[in-house]
């Protein structure tokens, strides 16, 4: 089974987000309180834990999830490999697939902090389609 092992926000973007549990999903924005959040096509980041496994040097203790500044870290689904378009059923929100990856910038403190940063190979990027709340534990399933 696919699931939700974190959820994360930041208030500034570019640097790492801090843990949060439930989460608040608003339709067509993006989580309440999150820097990243607004009228855009990457309202909503997600990174599979066996894509931070990757990383080198990286803990796989938990202790990372935000550290590469995704909204939710997954367990149990290869999210890359879903073409855009594709929508996922998270908890009681839907999230529908809007990006796979994206241009890494310079400057960016989490690259400064881990050295190496995996979202621009296997980060996911997603619309809110239907909001509600997110909880650690919450079921992901590909619709």
């Amino acid at each position: 089974m696919a699931k939700v092992l974190s959820i994360n926000i930041s208030e500034k973007k570019g640097t790492p987000k801090t843990k949060i549990n439930p989460g608040v999903l608003i339709e067509d924005f993006g989580f309440e309180g999150d820097a990243h959040a607004g009228k855009w096509h990457r309202q909503v980041s997600l990174l599979a834990k066996e894509s931070i496994e990757k990383a080198k040097g990286m803990p796989t203790n938990g202790l990372c999830h935000g550290v590469f500044a995704e909204n939710i870290t997954t367990e149990g689904i290869v999210l890359h490999t879903l073409p855009v378009g594709a929508r996922l059923q998270v908890g009681e929100c839907v999230l529908e697939i809007s990006q796979i990856g994206k241009e890494c910038h310079d400057g960016c403190a989490i690259r400064a902090l881990v050295g190496q940063c995996i979202m621009p190979k296997e980060g996911v990027f997603a619309r809110v389609i239907k909001g509600g709340k997110v909880f650690e534990g919450d079921e992901i399933r590909v619709m």
